[in-house]
């Protein structure tokens, strides 16, 4: 139950496949009937408690009541054209992308095998994290796979080769020099930077600019120019497939879809791709015949534990989703109730301060439970797709005594330090001085803190020649 509430959208649709595909006794679809009348319903508790008691199959089994389970899969949309607007996540992912293209490599069977462990093993943003020696022991003890670091030395040059450029690099460093390897080293700006991350990586990164100049004999125009061929690399080559941001690569699919009407707000979720599900009539019928058999014999007792069994997954999965389902309408209910100012027209100033804690009081949920909702899901409204840890921050007093959310305060940071000149940078004591002259009371570290939130680095780091 825990696991299924943190999965998105997409994913539970392919994990609802896969219970398909593996638990025979789950099925997709509406029965015939739908068929089964309420008193059909009762007829068969009456007669599998009857057969229970005549048949002893409590001897060597604990029998529960098979009830005929059923989970309706809706969408509670009032407008199916409104649904079909709804994006769906199309073409290959970042992994796939890799291996589409590994596939078209001159490999042998055992590289194969090696090659796609290691795209295994990359993350989203395209950097291999993990030490080659590791790599060597899982394959040996996970996949019985024999190997050596030269042999994944020479696979992963195969990857390093792929596009995007700089993926299935292990630093930073590596990643910009594989880029730079791909493009005219010819030119002097680019031959320039090649050299400065090859051998001058450390200064470069610390923004020790003079040393650069003074070990290189070079010019601060030509120093410039160099470094703008770096800033032209991508940090991380995997990041157009895994931006959830980036509608063009990977369309966001909406967990909840939020509608404003004259009668007030319409919240469901979006369930249109998840199928209805319900117990197998075949199996619930099958072990409601084994009771029947006076037989003792073990195999019979294997066939009415394997039926069993598959039929309990089957329950408890079906009920797992549902109780999902009721989860993320319970606390999205709680967000919109809390900040349902703002979901009126989207304006940011009207966003509360609202923590996990608030959530977790107004729904009675686990801080734990809420957080596990708020984490990758996304809810569409009438004025864009939105995360739903978006709508989370702590508070701050004003001068006045007002409270107000932090990214407000977020916000001007980060329009103070874009509009700061690049040479002298605002350090964090002087971003704390224009803060409290706004009348924000905060604290030296309060203000480094929301500047490391929003990946932004220390004053001496974003200083321009």
């Amino acid at each position: 139950m825990i696991k299924l509430l943190e999965v998105p959208t997409l994913q539970i649709e392919q994990r609802i496949k896969k219970e398909l595909e593996e638990n025979p006794a789950l099925e997709e679809g509406q029965e015939e009937e739908d068929i089964h009348s309420e008193s059909e319903e009762d007829e068969q508790f009456e007669e599998t408690d009857k057969d229970k008691e005549e048949f002893t199959i409590d001897d060597y089994i604990e029998e529960d009541d098979i009830p005929d389970y059923r989970l309706q899969a809706k969408n509670y949309s009032k407008d199916e054209e409104k649904r079909s607007e709804i994006p769906f996540s199309v073409g290959f992912s970042f992994h796939e992308h890799l291996e589409s293209q590994l596939g078209l490599r001159d490999l042998t069977d055992k590289q194969k095998i090696l090659g796609e462990y290691i795209l295994g093993n990359l993350d989203e943003d395209g950097y291999l994290r993990r030490e080659l020696i590791n790599i060597v022991d899982d394959l040996a003890f996970l996949q019985n796979v024999e190997t050596t670091e030269d042999e994944l030395e020479e696979v992963l040059k195969v990857i390093q080769d792929l596009e995007p450029a700089g993926v299935g690099a292990r630093t930073l460093r590596e990643c910009l020099l594989l880029q730079l390897e791909k493009r005219d080293v010819s030119q002097p700006s680019m031959n320039l930077a090649h050299t400065i991350l090859y051998n001058y990586f450390e200064e470069f990164s610390k923004r020790h600019y003079d040393k650069i100049v003074a070990k290189l004999g070079i010019t601060e125009n030509e120093l410039k120019a160099a470094i703008d061929e770096v800033l032209k690399l991508n940090p991380k080559p995997g990041g157009v497939y895994s931006d959830p941001f980036n509608k063009t690569s990977q369309p966001i699919i909406p967990d909840f879809i939020l509608e404003l009407s004259e009668d007030g707000f319409d919240l469901h979720l979006n369930s249109r791709n998840l199928p209805e599900l319900r117990l197998s009539t075949a199996y619930s019928e099958m072990l409601h015949s084994y009771s029947k058999d006076k037989s003792q014999k073990k195999e019979m007792k294997d066939a009415v534990m394997f039926v069993k069994q598959k039929i309990d997954s089957a329950k408890w999965f079906i009920d797992a989703i549902k109780q999902r389902q009721n989860t993320l309408l319970l606390t999205m209910n709680a967000i919109l109730e809390y900040q349902q100012d703002y979901f009126i027209d989207g304006d940011e100033t009207k966003l509360k301060p609202m923590i996990l804690k608030d959530v977790a009081e107004m729904t009675g949920l686990d801080i734990s439970t809420v957080s596990r909702v708020a984490n990758s899901k996304f809810i569409q409204t009438h004025f864009g797709i939105f995360p739903l840890k978006f709508f989370f921050s702590e508070g701050l007093q004003t001068d006045s005594g007002e409270e107000v959310s932090t990214r407000e305060i977020k916000r001007i940071l980060q329009d103070c330090i874009e509009n700061e000149e690049k040479r002298r940078p605002l350090t964090d004591e002087r971003l704390t001085e224009i803060l409290q002259e706004k009348g924000y009371q905060i604290a030296r570290r309060t203000v480094a803190k929301y500047r490391e939130q929003l990946n932004i680095p220390v004053a001496r780091l974003r200083r321009e020649i």
